[in-house]
């Protein structure tokens, strides 16, 4: 302080001199003090516009970062974008983008001007700052359980659908975590795809599996069909008709397969909406039988004579010219019966059965004789009485059908499953508890894809890869999350019915679940349209125990204009409120996913 003091004085004392020496020597340092006063106001512009160029390139950074597949020109595009969008600071900086490896840099150059400096000569200050930002290297199995269900469909006040906008956020998604495993060991970073609805489709090539139930596929539907009903009938069933085993194409009228085949139904072997009984009525023509017996009387009169020496000879006979014939009326008998397996009218007829016969002859043998020239002629008349019996059968169609249930094949199936029987409905517990194979009009189009690094054709030269899994995906059916999250856990699990490989160490385990509905229904309760308490209630446990295996749970609910008011459910399933999404517009999936994207790549800034 002492020292200040002194300097102090000694200023002032220097200003008050009034010798020419003094005055001028005051005079000419005035100039160098003020430039050196003002330029440290100009270097401090300078800072001042360095560090809001520094907040606005970390946000760019992170922008292009979060989007690695894009192309320089893209890129640059996007930095610039949002650089301006976030630069609060004066002037116009200019920035460039460089992507590399596992890293982002982006870095804004500016000449600041200044006031104090400009009296010397300097009339700007180069400023530069660089923002850098890494994706970080751990490793991560991810389940994206996706609905697909029908409201998916709906678009928002932009007119994107949200199914649209969920293809183009789960791609993004894709993009990322490729580029977070880029660095690292193939395989460091495997997704799982599980597109959900009431069902989850796990792909008719399982219809083997030993795994999948068919104990419900097997159940009869209602009461046997009439036997006057048969082709070209109206459809005898509540429910209507289906164009054979199947088939969703409804008829009005059996068809000529003679084939009564079940529609999907509002109540079921299971209770539920949009469940398709899995067989069909046959129709077998009965037929009618007729069988006619004719037994006939007939005689044959004979001239029998022989012609011998004294020893004897041959005998011969000859029927008289109106013999054989009829020795009075046929005795018929006709008996008719319906019987099964009709194949189309015919009429067969045995050979004539020759029995009861009897001979006469008259006069008695050996007949009435001569003899000339040692000649012996006998003649007599040979009487022959039998009967003539024919066996006539004629079918012919009745008009009447039997009808037997007939279970459909398995090849027919779509290779949707129902829900687990209760607890293991909520568990990724090895299936001790079968998956019920189920026909349903809402089977998802898209099956489920198992964990892999596959990501699109151009990395892995595949067709059978996750983002064309994404692609495939179409919006149909009622909301049951709990199906969803539970092969979410599942398809992370070994054992059938994905057998996921042996976690690897360090590996973190995600499910990101998003919806845009409640839950309506699943195997046992709910109608498909009012949110069901009890499917929410199964919900639940599911999340509890997804939780307490380890998964880190993302959940996202699309509540368009926020028409449903937040979900509670998936609320709560979230591993804390920082991992739930409450989302109002189709886009927001985008910015959400980019969101969890960043979040768990760990990318970040590091200057």
């Amino acid at each position: 302080m002492d020292r200040k003091n002194a300097f102090l004085r000694t200023l002032c004392a220097f200003a008050r001199a009034k010798s020419a020496n003094v005055a001028m020597m005051f005079a000419l340092s005035l100039l160098p003090l003020a430039v050196a006063a003002g330029a440290g106001l100009d270097y401090a512009q300078a800072m001042m516009v360095r560090s809001k160029m520094l907040d606005a390139l970390d946000a760019a950074a992170l922008a292009v970062g979060a989007q690695p597949k894009l192309t320089t020109a893209q890129a640059t595009t996007l930095a610039q974008s949002v650089f301006d969008a976030n630069y609060k600071g004066p002037g116009h900086p200019t920035i460039s983008p460089i992507v590399q490896g596992q890293s982002v840099s982006v870095t804004g150059h500016d000449n600041v001007a200044t006031t104090s400096l400009a009296l010397i000569g300097k009339t700007s200050i180069a400023v530069s700052a660089t923002s850098i930002v890494v994706w970080g290297q751990a490793k991560m199995w991810v389940s994206l359980v996706l609905d697909n269900t029908g409201s998916m469909n709906d678009a928002d006040s932009t007119g994107l659908t949200k199914i649209a906008a969920l293809k183009d956020a789960s791609h993004q998604l894709l993009a990322k975590l490729q580029t977070a495993a880029s660095s690292g060991n193939p395989g460091d970073v495997q997704v799982a795809i599980v597109p959900f609805a009431k069902d989850v489709n796990v792909g008719t090539g399982n219809a083997g599996a030993s795994w999948i139930d068919w104990s419900d596929w097997n159940v009869q539907y209602g009461s046997t069909p009439s036997s006057s009903v048969g082709p070209g009938s109206s459809c005898p069933l509540g429910l209507g008709c289906v164009n054979g085993p199947g088939s969703t194409s409804r008829v009005s009228r059996v068809p000529s397969s003679g084939m009564i085949c079940p529609d999907a139904i509002g109540s079921s072997s299971t209770g539920q909406t949009g469940h398709y009984y899995d067989g069909c009525y046959n129709s077998i023509q009965q037929n009618k039988v007729t069988v006619t017996t004719t037994a006939t009387p007939m005689k044959d009169v004979q001239n029998c004579k022989t012609v011998s020496n004294v020893n004897g000879g041959a005998e011969s006979c000859s029927s008289q010219s109106t013999y054989p014939k009829s020795n009075g009326t046929a005795t018929v008998s006709s008996t008719s019966s319906n019987t099964p397996n009709y194949t189309g009218d015919s009429t067969s007829s045995t050979a004539p059965a020759i029995s009861g016969s009897s001979t006469s002859n008259s006069p008695a043998l050996p007949g009435s004789c001569s003899t000339t020239s040692g000649v012996k002629t006998c003649t007599w008349t040979r009487t022959i009485t039998y009967t003539s019996t024919v066996v006539t059968t004629a079918i012919t169609a009745s008009g009447k059908y039997d009808h037997a249930w007939v279970i459909n094949d398995h090849s027919v199936w779509r290779g949707c499953v129902m829900d687990r029987n209760q607890d293991d409905d909520t568990t990724s517990a090895t299936p001790g508890n079968k998956f019920p194979a189920e026909q349903s009009d809402s089977c998802s189009a898209a099956t489920v894809m198992p964990l892999n690094y596959r990501w699109d054709q151009t990395s892995s030269g595949s067709t059978d890869n996750l983002s064309a899994k994404i692609d495939s995906m179409v919006a149909n059916g009622g909301t049951n999350q709990t199906i969803g999250l539970a092969h979410g856990m599942q398809i992370q699990m070994q054992g059938d019915p994905y057998n996921a490989a042996a976690i690897p160490a360090n590996t973190a385990r995600y499910i990101i679940l998003l919806s845009d509905g409640l839950n309506t229904m699943d195997r046992w309760y709910g109608n498909g349209s009012s949110q069901s308490a009890s499917v929410d209630a199964r919900m639940a446990l599911a999340c509890t125990n997804a939780k307490n295996q380890g998964f880190i749970i993302y959940t996202l609910f699309v509540d368009i204009a926020g028409a449903q008011g937040n979900s509670t459910v998936l609320k709560n399933c979230a591993t804390d409120t920082s991992k739930y999404y409450d989302l109002t517009t189709s886009s927001a999936i985008v910015t959400a996913f980019n969101d969890i994207a960043q979040k768990i790549t760990n990318l970040r800034v590091s200057h």
